[in-house]
């Protein structure tokens, strides 16, 4: 008997690949004991964990422990017999990919990924993909409009375009170096995006639907990616999501994920403010005088909805 830590490479539904110090890749199953040990999520092991392996000698392995997890991104499940759903752990940063035309991306999507990102302690970066689709003035201003916008609160957004090349450059020197979720609804063009930043991966891709103008899933299972930059660094790639259901908030908590509407709020009356009725709410006020979004405030409205019908909330494991 073997045992031996590494590090969750992919997730292949119940069977998993786990990278050793040597660089060897192991095909490895979870003990079913170790899914009974309060770990409320479809996936107790998730990419980019760090992990404990026992390999016996017929050659079978087992991941017998996970390592303490730095920070992670979740979303609420959509299989109802679980509550959570974990993206990946242990990220230097998550890049969101979004999309203003061919599919659309809605505000309230991004702003409920980058609430999760605030609270689980993962840097966020806005990446703006298939620029080339924004042809004529009113598309213009649009992708002027929401990069002020997330820029004005302090998110990085880059525009690129998978298919001309425009901002990949720049997309490739972040990366360098670190340990990168890319996330983003189906069809936003993720795998094409990887596609250009690591050639010769060939990700499948596929066309949008004409019809409902939404994505396709081309990627089954999280996979992390090496890159070929100067100090390295991974990419790891998950399935498209189509909503974006929060998990774990407190409704008194909840501006403390919208840094505009946290730094506003210092100036409620009440402490416990929670930005909807009450006297002397500096945000509302703010509202009124176009120094916040509106459409920040509407997904900050949205969350508080996930906190009143959580109801038992999950909590974190690790």
């Amino acid at each position: 008997m073997e045992k031996f830590q590494g590090l969750v490479i992919k997730n292949t539904g119940n069977r998993y690949i786990v990278l050793d110090g040597d660089g060897h890749e192991t095909p490895c199953a979870v003990k079913g004991n170790f899914r009974l040990k309060g770990i409320r999520t479809t996936n107790p092991v998730a990419v980019g964990d760090r992990v404990d392996v026992t390999r016996g000698d017929d050659g079978s392995a087992y991941i017998t422990a996970i390592h303490p997890r730095e920070n992670y991104i979740i979303r609420r499940a959509s299989n109802l017999s679980k509550e959570a759903h974990i993206l990946a752990s242990n990220l230097d940063q998550v890049f969101l990919i979004v999309t203003l035309k061919h599919p659309v991306t809605s505000m309230t999507f991004i702003d409920r990924f980058l609430a999760t990102a605030e609270a689980y302690g993962v840097p966020a970066t806005i990446v703006i993909n298939k620029t080339d689709l924004l042809t004529d003035d009113d598309d213009r201003e649009l992708l002027d409009a929401v990069t002020y916008l997330y820029r004005s609160i302090g998110y990085r957004v880059i525009p690129v375009s998978a298919k001309t090349g425009e901002g990949i450059q720049s997309l490739r020197d972040s990366l360098d170096g670190k340990i990168t979720l890319l996330s983003g609804n189906s069809g936003v063009g993720k795998s094409s995006i990887i596609n250009d930043l690591i050639p010769g991966l060939k990700l499948r891709t596929a066309e949008i639907s004409t019809t409902h103008d939404t994505g396709m899933h081309t990627t089954t299972f999280s996979e992390m990616f090496p890159l070929d930059g100067p100090d390295g660094g991974y990419i790891i790639d998950t399935p498209g999501v189509k909503g974006f259901g929060t998990i774990d908030f407190d409704r008194h908590e909840a501006t403390h994920y919208f840094p505009e509407i946290f730094k506003i709020s210092q100036g409620c009356r009440y402490s416990d403010c929670t930005h909807t009725h009450e006297p002397g709410c500096a945000v509302r006020d703010a509202l009124d005088e176009n120094l916040i979004a509106q459409s920040r405030y509407n997904s900050y409205l949205s969350i508080l909805g996930d906190c009143d019908n959580n109801g038992d909330k999950y909590r974190k494991p690790f």
